[in-house]
């Protein structure tokens, strides 16, 4: 079996520049080492708030490293150096807009502001990306949220096999 490669890309100009320590990096790979069950491997990055390198970042992932997921926190937010979606539509073949709104919708019932959040997700080759708020609790809230539909969506689109437990179960069609 294919041992899957998972992409964790933190965007934060502070966070990689080193003025302040990564939280949203090591709370994704958290998360998946509690539920994801099979074999994977970690491709960390860590990115300033720079469309060009967040573009350019996803893409070596995807391509050259042969993520099957990657999973990017921060830059979701309206602010001006806020340009993670922009970048991921910027190297997706296909959007996913779904993801999108149920996080925010999940995000809703902890926190008002979560309407501001414009996490996405997209399709680029055989890898879903997966665009994740920068704060460390929502990242648990959101991936609870979506990650049922990640591993089918991941065998759709032609990705390394992946399964989860844990307090997480993978919808997958039963086969007829």
């Amino acid at each position: 079996m294919v041992v899957a490669r998972i992409g964790v890309v933190t965007v934060s100009d502070r966070a990689s520049q080193g003025v302040y320590e990564d939280l949203g990096g090591p709370a994704i790979r958290e998360y998946l080492d509690k539920h994801i069950t099979s074999e994977w491997t970690d491709v960390s990055r860590i990115v300033p708030d720079e469309t060009d390198v967040v573009a350019a970042t996803l893409i070596e992932l995807a391509d050259t490293e042969g993520c099957s997921l990657i999973v990017t926190t921060g830059g979701t937010g309206p602010a001006l150096r806020d340009i993670t979606p922009e970048a991921t539509e910027a190297v997706c073949e296909k959007m996913m807009p779904g993801f999108g709104e149920l996080m925010r919708q999940v995000s809703l019932q902890y926190v008002p502001t979560a309407i501001l959040s414009r996490q996405t997700a997209g399709i680029r080759g055989t890898c879903l990306i997966v665009n994740l708020p920068g704060k460390p609790t929502s990242i648990a809230q959101c991936l609870d949220a979506v990650m049922p539909a990640i591993p089918y969506c991941i065998d759709i689109i032609g990705g390394a096999h992946i399964d989860v437990g844990n307090g997480v179960e993978a919808f997958r069609p039963k086969a007829k």
